[in-house]
């Protein structure tokens, strides 16, 4: 491999020096509750403290765990302080008093909890930034679900879904220590209690302790630690200039070109990565002969990097003078381990002439392994209409060549009598670099030609004729061409890096442009607008930007302004962001468009597209436009995502905002009310007793059901704020439902209540009280919106997974897609049975009660007879054991 100049990476020297002065965080990683993480966390800070460390501790969590608790002992502890909220009083790290107090290091457990409102910072990760600020160490624990980035996959197979999250770059620098317990030994942990009390256990072992669960979180852990550490290694690396591949994990480098085979080399390279799990990038090395590629050529190139783009790799163009010296120097600069590349079909006089790519890379590329695909068997995509018409130049290229020639020849006539004709010759060298350097290789060759015959026409005897009369001269005019087709090619492989340099910065110049403007937008609308006016004036182009809703794709911005897309325009930008490809004019479908769709894409999929036309109904893009619109759209649609994550977690949290004034209203309602209350009932139960009669028993049932309103208040704001205390134990769902039914029996005067439950429904471990809630809003649900003298039904019936407990009335029902909006807070729905009196609130705590305790609930309209269907959903992790299946021999 050539010696290379290793040079700090700017990038990389950045992030290391920004991290001078700060504290060093160490997070504790593990794939589940109860590997051990803070008992680990503690037993090192012992150590620690025992060499002289100053530690304190901010906050550990024991979980009741004797073993932890007994690790605390001995160290300093920052008192918590105390927050109020919402009537109950909630103990939080006291960041002010630790960054007065300056430890040498701090033990914060928990990394991804949230703190309380009215806190400095909302999450405890932001707390631990500001002591990492300060030069405070910190330790800290984490468990796999919390990062960001894998919350959706450990969903996917666990079906829990975690809210509090820590973002990816808390751990870009940090050290990653995993606390790795194997999958049976963690299971034998939970049996025995030292995770939760048995209750929950049981639980926990038939859902998110699974084994199945256990495994894949282990990897993920694991998995995650040594991207985080490759991710520090190379960022190291970088800011030292230190030389190698440091190969402790793969990353595949595919090298593509113009030639056909582009795509199967691409493939090859994402299954190759995926095999390897290793990240990839798929890179074209810019030459001098880049620039004569015709339209076909750079149509083939530019669809082979988008091809990469959309199967997840990154992409790159590098500018080099040769291509194994580009693949060596980017491959050391992406610290490769691997490279795929291709053979092209090559004659053998070409291969004699220029080499074979594959045979010096092989050669030189030292310790990274080459993968060598065969060619497709097509020939190489050339053009003679490029060789003829780009290729040779400009007429004038050679005009001004004769004429630099012609200059020469007249300077050389009027020194002729005063320097030897070598020196002569020697002047004609001068015309042949300007040309080379200015036009071009063949233009040079061109003006070597010309001053070859100039130098034998006019000085060589005798003169006036192209006839050489002294065979030393026949010597002159060969080394004065040789010479000059040497410094031809020199001087136009120098003219070509320019071209390429030039080119490069002006793209870079543009790209960095269009990220500023991007940046300086300070709304979705702006941004938008911004993109459009930047595409368009950097590519000449009419440029649109559509996004998905509904009622299809609708236009968002656009510049010049306008305000209508025809039917055919839409259906191609649909079919665009359906398919995640291009679509239109200059595309392989929909092409009688007039404009040209790309799709906007991220990681959470197509944002939206940008369509592109011109005003003359031409192509709306050339060839060599299309690498710089990749970058482009790129850069738009990391825009566009970053505005709607912004604007989605302001609405979040002007919502949570509001949620928290209506619980604080909703609790000081409540609260203020209830004590007029008790007093009205005593009361009125004391006038029962000495005047009985219609207008006091008037009196008592509003009361009692004011009473009840305002302990549906209370309800609801412990719900909404997750203060919901429950005492779960074995119950039987036809007592729940007798003693439900005997306290809504005024609610269901004049009705019949029909129950059908099995004898043999086993029993179910829930929270009484809670059910009893739930049961007694449903019955006073049914008797509020059921026709008149009509009965309600209740039944139980046991399914292949579940029990299903439902309560049904005889009425309207409820309205069609109204279904899942009945639970909302406050909704009463117009157009069906539900408008009559009431809070709204009713199904909204009935939903809030159901969901924790982990069950379902849903609203549905029943047939023969009509009416609203409530149907709960009691999982079998909820079953105590099946009475039927017991009785069995």
């Amino acid at each position: 491999m050539s010696k290379q100049e290793h040079r700090p990476a700017p990038e990389a020297f950045l992030r290391q020096a920004a991290q001078e002065g700060r504290g060093r965080l160490k997070i504790l990683l593990g794939a589940a509750p109860g590997v051990g993480k803070t008992y680990e966390m503690l037993t090192d800070a012992a150590r620690l403290r025992k060499s002289g460390v100053d530690v304190v501790i901010g906050v550990v969590e024991t979980h009741g765990r004797a073993e932890t608790q007994a690790l605390v002992e001995g160290h300093e502890i920052v008192p918590r302080r105390r927050v109020e909220h919402q009537g109950h009083g909630l103990s939080e790290m006291d960041l002010d008093a630790i960054l007065e107090r300056r430890p040498g290091l701090v033990l914060v457990d928990e990394l991804a909890h949230s703190n309380a409102p009215g806190s400095r910072h909302p999450k405890r990760y932001q707390d631990v930034e500001e002591l990492l600020d300060a030069g405070i160490d910190v330790h800290s624990t984490l468990n796999i679900q919390h990062i960001e980035s894998l919350n959706d996959v450990v969903a996917s197979f666990t079906r829990v879904r975690v809210r509090e999250t820590v973002p990816d770059s808390v751990l870009e620098s940090a050290e990653i220590v995993v606390v790795d317990l194997p999958p049976d030994e963690l299971i034998e942990r939970l049996k025995e209690g030292k995770v939760y009390i048995p209750a929950e256990a049981s639980r926990a072992l038939h859902h998110f302790f699974s084994k199945s669960n256990l495994t894949a979180l282990r990897e993920l852990a694991l998995r995650r630690a040594a991207q985080a550490i490759d991710a520090q290694m190379l960022d190291y690396v970088r800011a030292h200039a230190l030389a190698g591949s440091f190969a402790v994990g793969e990353r595949v480098v595919v090298a593509v070109s113009e030639q056909p085979g582009g795509p199967g080399l691409v493939r090859a390279g994402k299954r190759l990565a995926d095999a390897l799990r290793a990240p990839w990038t798929a890179v074209h090395i810019e030459t001098r002969r880049s620039a004569g590629f015709s339209a076909q050529e750079r149509q083939a190139l530019a669809d082979t990097l988008a091809l990469a783009s959309r199967l997840g790799g990154a992409t790159a163009t590098i500018p080099a003078q040769g291509i194994v010296e580009g693949l060596q120097s980017f491959a050391v600069d992406a610290h490769a381990t691997q490279i795929v590349i291709g053979k092209s079909a090559r004659s053998w006089w070409f291969e004699r002439r220029h080499g074979s790519v594959v045979d010096r890379l092989v050669r030189d590329i030292g310790q990274v392994a080459v993968h060598v695909l065969p060619g497709d068997g097509e020939a190489p995509v050339r053009s003679r209409g490029r060789r003829a018409a780009g290729g040779w130049g400009r007429p004038s290229d050679y005009l001004w060549s004769v004429l630099s020639v012609a200059a020469m020849t007249v300077i050389g006539r009027l020194l002729v009598q005063g320097i030897a004709l070598g020196n002569i010759a020697l002047l004609y060298l001068v015309p042949v670099m300007f040309a080379a350097a200015s036009f071009g290789l063949r233009a040079g060759l061109f003006a070597g030609l010309a001053s070859s015959l100039a130098y034998n026409f006019f000085f060589l005897p005798p003169t006036g004729t192209l006839t050489v009369s002294n065979p030393e001269n026949v010597i002159s005019i060969l080394v004065l061409l040789g010479v000059a087709i040497v410094t031809s090619q020199f001087a136009a492989g120098v003219r070509a890096q320019a071209m390429l340099a030039q080119a490069s910065a002006r793209q870079n110049a543009a790209l960095a442009g269009f990220s500023r403007q991007l940046m300086a937008a300070a709304s979705q609308d702006e941004l938008m607008q911004g993109i459009c006016a930047e595409v368009a004036r950097l590519l000449g182009v009419r440029t649109v930007l559509l996004l998905p809703s509904a009622d299809g794709p609708q236009l968002h911005a656009a510049y010049p302004p306008e305000d209508r897309m025809d039917q055919i325009e839409k259906a191609a930008a649909q079919w665009a962001m359906d398919n995640a490809q291009p679509a239109g004019r200059g595309s392989s479908t929909l092409t009688a468009s007039d404009w040209l769709f790309h799709p906007l894409r991220t990681q959470r999929g197509v944002l939206g597209v940008l369509g592109l036309a011109r005003d003359d109904a031409g192509e709306p893009l050339r060839s060599d436009q299309v690498p710089l619109l990749m970058s482009l759209l790129d850069q738009a649609a990391v825009a566009l995502d970053r505005m709607a994550l912004e604007e989605q977690m302001l609405d979040a949290r002007h919502i949570s905002e509001r949620d928290r004034l209506r619980s604080a209203l909703l609790s000081s309602v409540g609260h203020d009310l209830r004590t007029p209350l008790t007093t009205i009932l005593s009361a009125v139960h004391e006038l029962r007793r000495e005047h009985p009669g219609v207008l006091v028993d008037t009196v008592e049932g509003e009361a009692l059901r004011l009473n009840r309103f305002v302990a549906n208040l209370l309800d609801m704001a412990r719900v909404e704020a997750g203060a919901l205390p429950m005492k779960v134990e074995p119950t039987d769902l036809f007592d729940a439902v007798a003693g439900a039914v005997q306290d809504c029996r005024q609610a269901l005067t004049g009705r019949a209540v029909q129950v059908d439950i099995a004898p043999d429904i086993p029993l179910v471990r829930v929270d009484p009280v809670l059910l009893h809630h739930i049961l007694i809003n449903l019955l006073e649900n049914a008797g509020r919106y059921g026709d008149p003298d009509t009965p309600v039904t209740i039944a139980a019936a046991r399914t292949s997974d579940a029990i299903a407990l439902s309560v049904r009335d005889e009425g309207p029902g409820i309205a069609a897609g109204a279904e899942t909006r009945i639970f909302d807070t406050f909704t009463r729905l117009e157009g069906s049975d539900r408008v009559r009196h009431g809070t709204g609130l009713g199904l909204a705590i009935v939903k809030g009660f159901a969901q924790a305790m982990e069950m379902q609930v849903e609203a549905g309209n029943a047939q023969a007879p009509a009416g609203a269907l409530f149907t709960l959903h009691l999982p079998d992790s909820l079953i105590v054991a099946d009475v039927a299946q017991k009785d069995m021999p």
